[in-house]
């Protein structure tokens, strides 16, 4: 975490997990204790992750709405499950050119008897929903087609997700530096440059002449 003036910036570069093992790894716990103690006026939040515990992303979501600056998001690399619902947490949500959002249904494992896994998985379903919500407050396309994506564990690249309402805004990228190397700027510049004036034949007649004033041609 980043902060200058008025302004923090967040990054969640890792699993998002009630379990931090790797230093990558971002808990809801860490996330809450550090945006509580921020006094800014807007906050960024970076995201490249692979998602986690939905649990974990539902509170770091409720954390970032609930806080008084401005949040924006930004999706630097994948934000997938989990963190695509912490992505949703933005009031400007951004995608870089080359990110991607994956959005499904929530997971899990069960053993039981046939009453004991119907339950796991109507359990599911309110799981799932709870994501669903914060993506329902945001998009603009119609609950059945968001259901679908999720159901099919879609990956939305960022024109989709901007013209669906997940983004706000796709990040311009950088124009690419001239390539000294690029075949058709070679051929541009050789058909474009100015024609050099040949020189003069050499003869006889002209050496001779060249002798005779001394010079040398």
């Amino acid at each position: 975490m980043a902060s200058a003036g008025r302004t923090a910036e967040i990054y969640i570069f890792g699993d998002i997990t009630s379990w931090e093992y790797l230093e990558s790894d971002v808990s809801s716990y860490t996330l809450a204790r550090a945006v509580q103690d921020l006094d800014v006026d807007e906050i960024t939040v970076h995201i490249n992750s692979c998602g986690g515990e939905v649990a974990e992303g539902l509170a770091i979501y409720n954390s970032l709405r609930n806080h008084p600056a401005r949040v924006r998001t930004v999706c630097d690399g994948f934000a997938c499950s989990a963190a695509s619902v912490v992505f949703m947490a933005g009031e400007e949500r951004a995608m870089n050119p080359a990110s991607l959002l994956m959005i499904h249904n929530a997971w899990s494992s069960a053993s039981g008897n046939a009453e004991e896994l119907r339950k796991a998985a109507a359990d599911l379903d309110v799981i799932s929903e709870a994501s669903a919500e914060a993506y329902k407050a945001k998009i603009s396309i119609p609950a059945e087609q968001l259901k679908a994506l999720m159901d099919a564990e879609t990956w939305i690249a960022p024109a989709d997700a901007a013209a669906w309402g997940f983004a706000t805004e796709v990040l311009e990228e950088e124009p690419a530096a001239a390539v000294s190397q690029s075949a058709r700027s070679a051929v541009f510049q050789a058909l474009t440059r100015p024609p050099v004036p040949e020189p003069e034949p050499k003869t006889v007649a002209t050496f001779l002449s060249a002798l005779r004033k001394g010079g040398k041609e």
